[in-house]
């Protein structure tokens, strides 16, 4: 029988919820999960088994119940849901499974979508070495996330009536989280399970939303340093008949009992080998349930349990085990030695099992611990520590020590205080034993995966069969392979194999964890990409005060970068055309900051860039700035931009926005896989610096002023050419780089620094304009823009960027390409300038450029496109650039570029139409 206490747990007693299961309609509070409303019930068979049909009852209290899978039907279909996981609401209709679910046969209406989120410390588990590592984090001034697959935290605290500094804990572990909430750069997310981790701190989460238009979402998550408090899952005990309803982990008994007041049943037995069960034990006398007898394997009891059992007239027999059990739809006794003992319910605990999964996703090393039977994360990793449980840690005070040092080893100080706890300590190490003999008659009813109905006689028939890996076993048995993964049968199986074999576990790789750690909706996965959902939202270090001074914003990239600043009455055109003449005539700034930029070092660097760029790097000194293009292995243009000679071994690359992943991957690409030789390590420092382009006439005055010890003459500091310098007492490496014609500066400082250093730029006065006018600006002075002037299929030379191919270089990417028949010939598209006959005219952007006034029939001949158009100030006119068949041979000739229902007649031109003679580059 099973019954709720009228007071007690965390469940809400005033408001009652009801649910049908099976065609029964029950009633249960918020709160509670479908399987403490069912066991409150008094419904513990909840399923038959796959193979055998056996009845099956509720055996856990979370993920890694092997049992409770159920089918939800309402208010839409779930196949295959937990009952331990599944959150109780009103009107929810679940019916048991007898192996396999339904899908779905009508569409489901529920949303799912997917979000981004970055941070320095990454927490997963809000249990007590969880919580304390994310408090240390968040009180070091770190961005913390803290992912715990709970609606509260508290982890093992919520199934205890413990105390920490004098009160209860579970609202220690309240006041915890919500101090984590009301912290800024802090984000606490519950009823979220990390299923997924990758290389270089990359985690996949997944969350259960109560509120919101989507029902899951997915986070993806992006962590300096993780720190993993997964805890650790209790390990059931194999003996014969060891599946019957009634039987639970006892951990889950004392969990029901405390944070969902029910009352597993009256007359319970405990079978262990380790101390934690007593807890469970003493708990459910205090709470009325007849305890007769406390079964421990082990040679001698420990001794302040026992006491404190003795004191409630519960036998502790120690050296005793069950050897079986009686009952049909539910235990109704176990025999010890040839003793049969009358009980409703059996509790076991055969040890514990750290949840290392996720470490091991990682690559992360394991090592088997004798003393406790189960596999251990050997040491950390660049991106990943574990602590407490997860890290075989079962003493509360060892496991908040080890959250406070895995946190410090992150980078936190480790200035927290710990709490006081008074629960009782481990007095004895538990015995590490994989099952209980029975007679031969009973080897195929001692159960190792109750989901797979796989026993000891599978294991057997496996090594039987010559099969001596762990892996092979369980693809030979299906042991592990079901929902749960093998979370309470896993370590069971592997001590089994190592008995059948007489090896030692230590010996032996166990088997590999993989990602999903829980399953994971397909519609999940699949799920909304759009908006801020999209893609991550990347933002400068100067965002703040380009939104304050009424930027308008354009996505470049994952970017979002300032388009304009428009001021009282001005449109698009209008504060363009102020921005670009400050910048001609004056003195203006943008903020760079989102230009890739690559280091890339190693003695064997220079070699490297000559081999990516068509044009020869390792010839450039020290101090020393050079264009280059980067092409495809077809001899297309991929990319271009500058690259600084920082030391004899060190570059800084520098690529286009939205290009500066693709960029720092096919370097990778090329480096694992084609010239391993080469010693070359590049790094991404995009974000590591705030970039300030300061162009204009005016430009040197301004930078003199700011950085007074810096000579700028042209003689001391000239074009391409880099120093390093105070600027507005900033530390600053200051490059002279022009993408506008004009005198101009790109000044880089640290991040930290870049709102500092704009502030002082902005309080010259000086214009700040955004990336519409730096289109203009360089598209003036003809300076392509790949992606936008190309499409792929674009060469160096037709761009007439010849001067940037070597000639002397032996080989580097899309040479051997540059002398195909199709790159050689003469009708290729080239780059070239178009002005429309009517000044006033802007040509759309992708219109088509044809030979005839008159637009006849189709099909039409096409010489080419329009790939940038503009009104420009400097011009007094509109103009465009474009990509033309033959362009070159035809400047002077006029072509027709369908607009609307019109046929506008422009001349072809030169690309670069503005200071063509480059004098005003040097002030």
């Amino acid at each position: 029988m099973t019954f709720r206490l009228p007071s007690g747990g965390h469940v809400d007693r005033d408001t009652l919820l009801q649910f049908t299961f099976d065609g029964r309609v029950l009633n249960g509070h918020p709160g509670d999960t479908l399987a403490s409303a069912l066991l409150a019930n008094g419904v513990h068979q909840v399923a038959r088994s796959v193979k055998l049909g056996r009845p099956r009852g509720i055996m856990a209290a979370g993920v890694e119940e092997p049992n409770a899978v159920v089918q939800l039907e309402k208010p839409f279909p779930e196949p295959m849901q937990t009952a331990t996981t599944v959150e109780l609401y009103d009107g929810l209709v679940a019916r048991s499974l007898s192996g396999q679910g339904r899908l779905a046969t009508e569409p489901d209406p529920a949303r799912y979508d997917a979000k981004h989120l970055h941070c320095d410390v990454l927490v997963v588990g809000a249990g007590p070495a969880g919580l304390v590592a994310a408090r240390t984090a968040a009180r070091a001034g770190a961005r913390v996330v803290l992912v715990d697959d709970q609606p509260e935290p508290g982890g093992s605290l919520l199934g205890s009536n413990e105390y920490l500094d004098l009160k209860p804990a579970v609202e220690w572990a309240r006041a915890i989280a919500d101090e984590l909430r009301a912290t800024p750069d802090v984000e606490v997310l519950d009823r979220t399970t990390a299923f997924g981790a990758y290389d270089d701190g990359f985690v996949l989460a997944v969350q259960h939303r109560t509120s919101g238009a989507a029902r899951q979402r997915v986070w993806r998550i992006r962590a300096q340093q993780t720190v993993l408090a997964t805890g650790a899952h209790e390990r059931p005990i194999v003996f014969p008949d060891n599946d019957r309803p009634g039987i639970l982990l006892a951990h889950s008994a004392r969990t029901y009992l405390h944070r969902y007041g029910v009352v597993l049943g009256r007359r319970a037995v405990v079978f262990t080998m380790d101390d934690s069960a007593y807890a469970a034990a003493i708990d459910l006398a205090d709470a009325g349930v007849e305890i007769p007898l406390v079964a421990d394997v082990r040679p001698a009891a420990p001794e302040n349990w026992a006491a404190a059992c003795a004191e409630r007239g519960i036998e502790v027999r120690a050296g005793a085990a069950v050897t079986g059990t009686e009952g049909t739809e539910r235990v109704t006794g176990v025999r010890v030695a040839e003793e049969l003992i009358p009980c409703d319910t059996l509790l076991v605990s055969g040890g514990w099992t750290p949840a290392v999964h996720l470490f091991s996703q990682q690559r992360g090393p394991l090592r088997y611990e004798p003393a406790l039977g189960a596999y251990l994360p050997d040491g950390d990793l660049p991106t990943a520590r574990v602590a407490g449980s997860a890290n075989g840690t079962f003493d509360f005070a060892g496991c908040v020590r080890e959250g406070r040092e895995a946190a410090a080893k992150a980078g936190a100080p480790a200035e927290v205080p710990l709490p006081v706890s008074d629960a009782r300590p481990r007095e004895l190490a538990p015995a590490v034993a994989w099952q209980i003999p029975g007679a031969e008659s009973e080897v195929d009813t001692r159960f190792v995966d109750l989901q797979r109905d796989a026993t000891v006689s599978d294991v057997l028939r496996a090594t039987g069969a010559g099969l001596t890996s762990l892996e092979h076993v369980k693809r030979y048995t299906t042991i592990g392979t079901a929902h749960d993964q093998g979370k309470t049968s896993g370590m069971l199986a592997a001590g089994i194999t190592a008995e059948a074999l007489g090896v030692d576990l230590a010996d032996r790789r166990p088997t590999t964890y993989r990602p999903p750690y829980t399953p994971v909706a397909f519609a999940a996965l699949a799920g909304r990409n759009r908006g801020e959902l999209h893609d991550p939202v990347r933002v400068t270090a100067l965002h703040s005060w380009h939104a304050e001074h009424g930027a308008e914003f354009e996505n470049v990239g994952q970017w979002k970068r300032p388009w304009y600043y428009p001021q009282p009455g001005e449109d698009l055109h209008a504060a363009v055309r102020r921005e670009c003449l400050a910048a001609r005539t004056d003195v203006a700034m943008m903020d760079g900051s989102t230009l890739g930029k690559i280091d890339v070092q190693g003695p064997d660097a220079a070699e490297f860039l000559d081999l990516l760029y068509t044009n020869l790097m390792s010839t450039l000194k020290v101090g020393r700035i050079r264009y280059g293009v980067m092409c495809g292995v077809d001899g297309m243009v991929i990319d271009d931009g500058t690259v600084i000679r920082v030391a004899e071994d060190r570059f800084l690359v520098t690529t286009t926005t939205g290009n500066a992943a693709m960029v720092l991957d096919w370097m990778e690409e090329w480096l694992q896989t084609e010239w391993p030789h080469l010693r070359v390590f590049a790094t991404s420092v995009t974000e590591h610096w705030a970039t300030v382009a300061l162009v204009g006439p005016r430009s040197r005055e301004i930078l003199a002023g700011l950085a007074p010890e810096l000579d700028v003459s042209n003689d001391a500091f000239g074009f391409m050419a880099w120093r390093d310098a105070e600027v507005a007492g900033i530390a600053a490496r200051v490059c002279r780089i022009s993408f506008s014609g004009e005198l101009a500066y790109e000044i880089n400082v640290p991040s930290w620094y870049g709102l500092a250093l704009w502030e002082a730029l902005a309080t010259r006065g000086i214009t700040p304009y955004g990336t519409e006018t730096m289109h203009v600006l360089r598209a003036e002075k003809g300076y392509p823009i790949i992606g936008q002037d190309t499409d792929g299929t674009v060469t160096p030379h037709d761009l007439g960027m010849s001067w940037a191919v070597s000639k002397k270089k032996a080989d580097f990417l899309g040479k051997r390409s540059f002398s195909r028949a199709e790159n050689l010939r003469p009708d290729r598209k080239q780059f070239v300038g178009l002005l429309p006959d009517d000044p006033t005219v802007l040509l759309p952007e992708g219109a088509q450029i044809i030979e005839t006034a008159h637009v006849p029939k189709p099909p039409v001949r096409m010489l080419g496109h329009v790939t940038s158009s503009y009104p420009s100030a400097a011009l007094g006119r509109t103009f465009a650039l474009a990509l033309v068949r033959s362009g070159r041979e035809r400047i002077g000739e006029t072509l027709y570029v369908p607009v609307g229902d019109e046929v506008v007649p422009v001349t072809v031109t030169e690309s670069v139409l503005y200071d063509k003679e480059g004098t005003r580059r040097d002030g």
